[in-house]
């Protein structure tokens, strides 16, 4: 028997547009290092997706994780998350 496992960014959409908190959650994650390195641009990229998606809490931790990227950093994270939403 075949083995199928899906990231957590595809079981989200998955539910439509309603999943702001799972979003907020990998920001979470990613800012943290909870289960997986550090990685701040990451962290924004998906803190992003959720305030677009309505979250509150995302759009003030999204602004934290911002105010310590550099311009190219914050650049790339917004690219990130801008062809994330165009694919999604």
């Amino acid at each position: 028997m075949a083995r199928f496992e899906m990231t957590t960014s595809e079981m989200a959409t998955m539910g439509g547009d309603n999943n702001a908190d799972v979003f907020c959650e990998m920001g979470l994650m990613y800012a943290t290092g909870r289960g997986c390195d550090i990685d701040l641009v990451a962290a924004h990229k998906w803190l992003n997706i959720a305030a677009i998606k309505g979250s509150d809490r995302a759009a003030e931790l999204r602004a934290d994780v911002g105010a310590t990227l550099s311009k190219m950093e914050l650049a790339a994270a917004l690219r990130a998350a801008r062809e994330w939403m165009t694919m999604h």
